[in-house]
């Protein structure tokens, strides 16, 4: 852990005096030296555009850059390069599945099924598909402990459903749902799965093919990548079926004056200069976490969760949200009646970050009646001190608002 730990300069710091405990990791990752210096040494030695240079830079950056397509097709097992769309991230990967194909298949009578957990980048898309198109958006039922059942999933999806949308891991509750299961139901309505992956993909293995989804979405900035740079995988055959959302140079094939025809998967999504440096940064960050082993990620993280689950449990005035097995590498809570945001500015004064509000999820923070929520989210270089650390920082807290705490 220490050797983990080492990569990554940031946390070698103090923060109103104290070491920085740096939990907020399901916002946004930090970065290992690796990514650092690859997208460091891009800038100050292949610096160019892909693809139409035919100079020694140009070669070079194309190289790196189609480089990392490989590298993420092998990171979650597709089938191949051409399935795989790099975007800015994933909301830019779900509006690019809910714009270009959702819009051109759903119709009055049709329906698309999400669930009350979803992330506003999962959830607004499809609200502006059905707005336009006539379709239903329908919603899974949820259990008490923040899961879905495959039972209420069978019954909420039928033959009209078109498209089905669920995130993989709930980046409030924890939850991690069963998408293969799920995806099974939706192609048996002859239904489209597409998955949220951008608390997945970071943390666990994930073998798209396994899964048999048709989509599935992530964030290079969530596992240890730059911003600006996440990925769409789609099934080959639906990617030829749909149409760009962004046209310009980079994704054309041939233009006249009155008309034009696109490239090959996978640049006809990719309009403009692609954002190259994100994707060397990706390609060093899949490089860094194979490394580790997303295997040795995931127990890390379950047993980090688990132990923090048990300790934030030995605090008298503390709710905590989601289930309490079979969870993700985080722990959303609150403190009495104090508001998470001063529970937050609270304990940055003892060095320890974690994210307050409603998370991007306003319809799960009404679920869960309440208006937001304090979340502690765990990664590879996060430790059980680390959880101590927070533990002893909410008792201050509590006392700090006059409540007795543990």
């Amino acid at each position: 852990m220490q050797l983990i730990r080492e990569q990554f300069p940031i946390l070698h710091q103090d923060i109103n005096g104290h070491p920085l405990i740096y939990l907020d990791s399901a916002a946004t990752s930090q970065k290992p030296r690796s990514v650092i210096d690859a997208v460091k040494r891009y800038y100050e030695w292949d610096n160019a555009n892909v693809h139409r240079g035919v100079h020694t830079l140009g070669s070079r950056a194309t190289d790196a850059y189609e480089g990392a397509r490989e590298k993420v097709a092998k990171f979650i097992h597709a089938a191949s390069t051409q399935e795989i769309i790099f975007t800015r991230g994933t909301t830019a990967s779900l509006n690019l599945v809910a714009s270009s194909y959702a819009r051109a298949v759903c119709g009055e009578g049709d329906e698309i099924v999400i669930t009350p957990m979803e992330h506003h980048a999962n959830l607004i898309p499809w609200q502006q598909v059905v707005k336009a198109t006539g379709a239903t958006l329908k919603y899974i039922p949820m259990q008490p402990d923040g899961t879905i059942t495959i039972e209420d999933v069978e019954k909420t999806i039928t033959n009209r459903t078109k498209i089905v949308s669920v995130t993989h891991v709930s980046n409030v509750l924890g939850t991690i749902n069963p998408i293969k299961e799920i995806t099974a139901i939706a192609h048996r309505h002859g239904a489209v799965m597409v998955v949220d992956g951008a608390q997945s993909a970071p943390h666990m293995k994930v073998d798209v093919q396994d899964l048999d989804c048709d989509f599935y979405a992530f964030s290079g900035h969530k596992m240890c990548a730059p911003t600006g740079i996440g990925v769409l995988y789609g099934k080959k055959a639906l990617l030829e079926s749909m149409e760009p959302i962004e046209f310009g140079g980079e994704m054309i094939d041939h233009v006249d004056l009155t008309d034009a025809t696109w490239k090959e998967l996978p640049w006809k999504f990719e309009g403009g200069t692609p954002i190259i440096a994100g994707a060397v940064g990706l390609g060093a960050a899949i490089d860094f976490l194979t490394e580790i082993g997303l295997d040795v990620i995931e127990e890390h993280e379950h047993k980090l969760s688990a132990y923090a689950y048990d300790r934030l449990l030995t605090l008298d005035d503390i709710t905590i949200y989601g289930p309490v097995q079979n969870r993700s590498g985080l722990v959303t809570f609150n403190l009495g009646d104090v508001h998470p945001h001063d529970v937050a500015t609270v304990l940055d004064t003892k060095g320890v970050a974690v994210r307050a509000g409603h998370h991007c999820c306003q319809p799960l923070m009404r679920w869960l009646n309440v208006s937001s929520t304090a979340r502690a989210s765990f990664y590879l270089y996060n430790t059980e001190e680390d959880v101590d650390r927070l533990v002893d920082a909410l008792k201050q807290t509590g006392e700090f608002f006059g409540h007795a705490i543990g």
